[in-house]
């Protein structure tokens, strides 16, 4: 690194000889650049050879495990010879040191330039916070399962390969350790799928589109012929590997790490805390339904219902009466010198009706059939209509003059056809 150029942010940089050109990242965190990355593009008009530069131990400094198998599956391969190729680069990760060769005497050009938002970081670091937070869903969604088997048979055909003949291996250990081994193989293409991705779409465009149809729709024949997930292991489990997943996006979504443990960190903490947090609002919301004013609900009764409520309570009132004349606590000389009739009342306490015949047959010449109360109303009624009938009348006459006129009118014809 000591002959090498150091690269600053908005370098334009114009050579024709060879040279290696280093950025050195800056190690004081900012919260603003947490999804800023460093993109150099080198462009010429001849072909040129761009060799990536790391160091040799870089994968035994890594200092999670995430980094190790991030170096483990690294493999600074590039197109030998190009005429334009881009690097892009993280705000705090790694330095980058890169040489130019240059084939033939023609100058190149070497551009930095900060982008403060990446799309493609903000897309992992959103997909990872949604696809964890709906991963127990989704794994019970038919859709994304067959969605899912056709990204896995696209991305990691291997390892596709060997689920689908999972009931053809007679041992478990043998199944895994097949499946860490094609996981490598898998994270190696991906990667370098990752790195050469436009040079592939320009290349080799027929050939990338030819796989990821035949693939697609092979994979999704193979889910479709064995179907979703029905037993709850399964779900579980592709839960969980949804949930890992977010959790690598999560990671590969910012620039800085220590965000990235926290927000995991946090994601875990809400999905532990959903229980107390649940059972807490439940006890509010029957708090709040227990302290809140009950809104008066009036409902009309009928005729007869209100005659039935009417002597269903007065029954149960006289009962509850005679029942607290009975009881030692009632004061009953205080009662007896205050009432007019005592023998009566003794009657009543000892079962006798609280309404005498006499009263009884009174009431019903006053109010019953045949009343002078009931004379009354037909008799105001019958006034009533009595004045209403002179008026009716004259509409009456009127209409049947109408109709007389109306049956008169042919009948001059009939005694003419007669």
């Amino acid at each position: 690194g000591k002959n090498c150029s150091l690269l600053q942010e908005m370098d334009v940089i114009q050579k024709q000889d060879e040279n290696c050109y280093c950025y050195v990242q800056n190690r004081t965190i900012h919260l603003q650049y947490l999804w800023s990355t460093l993109q150099i593009k080198v462009n010429s008009r001849e072909k040129f050879r761009f060799e990536p530069i790391s160091e040799k131990n870089n994968c035994q400094n890594s200092e999670t495990v995430l980094e190790f198998a991030a170096c483990a599956v690294q493999v600074p391969w590039k197109p030998e010879t190009c005429t334009e190729t881009f690097l892009s680069i993280k705000q705090y990760g790694e330095d980058v040191c890169f040489k130019i060769q240059p084939f033939k005497i023609e100058p190149y050009v070497v551009r930095v330039k900060r982008e403060m938002l990446d799309g493609k970081l903000l897309f992992l670091f959103v997909a990872g916070i949604f696809l964890f937070h709906f991963a127990n869903s989704l794994s019970r969604s038919a859709k994304f399962f067959y969605l899912s088997g056709v990204i896995l048979g696209v991305l990691a055909l291997l390892v596709f390969v060997l689920l689908t003949l999972k009931r053809f291996i007679p041992r478990h250990s043998t199944f895994w350790i097949l499946m860490s081994g094609f996981w490598m193989v898998s994270l190696y293409f991906i990667y370098y799928f990752k790195e050469n991705i436009q040079w592939l779409w320009s290349e080799h465009r027929n050939y990338l589109l030819g796989y990821f149809l035949a693939v697609g729709i092979t994979s999704f024949a193979i889910c479709y012929q064995h179907g979703p997930l029905t037993t709850e292991l399964s779900i579980t489990l592709f839960t969980w590997t949804l949930q890992l997943t977010a959790f690598v996006l999560i990671y590969f979504g910012v620039t800085i790490p220590q965000v990235a443990y926290a927000v995991i960190a946090v994601s875990i903490c809400s999905k532990g805390l959903c229980y107390p947090l649940g059972a807490a609002c439940y006890i509010a919301r029957k708090m709040k339904h227990h302290f809140k004013s009950k809104k008066l609900v009036f409902k009309y009764l009928t005729e007869e219902e209100y005659r039935e409520q009417g002597e269903s309570e007065t029954i149960r009132a006289l009962e509850e009466l005679r029942s607290f004349c009975r009881s030692p606590d009632f004061p009953s000389w205080i009662a007896v010198s205050k009432l007019q009739a005592p023998h009566r009342f003794a009657a009543f306490v000892l079962g006798s009706p609280h309404v005498s015949p006499a009263e009884t047959k009174a009431h019903d010449e006053q109010y019953g059939i045949g009343s002078s109360f009931l004379e009354e109303q037909l008799f105001e009624a019958r006034a009533q209509s009595e004045q209403d009938e002179p008026a009716n009348s004259v509409h009456e006459e009127d209409e049947e003059n109408e109709n007389e006129m109306h049956t008169q009118v042919p009948f001059p014809y009939g005694t003419e056809l007669l």
